[in-house]
């Protein structure tokens, strides 16, 4: 006995719902191979970046955070300092941070 049933003797409502289900599942494999294929093909060229224990960072100065541009890469100290590197991991710059002060702020004039 076969009780698999057949799809001729689908309701023709069941039979539209059907290909609309394989459509969709059709739609969704090609929508994901395209999403994947854009991931890939339209990356930016990331060259290897220089990480904080491979910069050259002055005496003492232990890193707190790290940002990185197109072409830099700023670390935040523990002692309120900036330290510039380009990509390659050479110093270019050091910025002093005045603790305490937020640019723009307007100072309480309330006692």
């Amino acid at each position: 006995m076969n009780n698999t049933p057949d799809s001729e003797a689908l309701p023709p409502s069941l039979r539209l719902l059907k290909w609309l289900v394989i459509v969709l599942t059709a739609t969704m494999i090609v929508g994901v191979i395209t999403v994947v294929g854009l991931l890939v093909t339209r990356m930016p060229d990331i060259s290897p970046l220089a990480t904080p224990d491979q910069l050259a960072m002055p005496e003492g100065a232990r890193p707190a955070a790290v940002t990185m541009g197109r072409d830099f890469i700023a670390v935040v100290t523990e002692d309120d300092r900036i330290l510039i590197f380009g990509r390659d991991g050479a110093f270019r710059q050091e910025v002093a941070v005045i603790p305490g002060t937020t640019a723009g702020a307007v100072p309480n004039s309330q006692p």
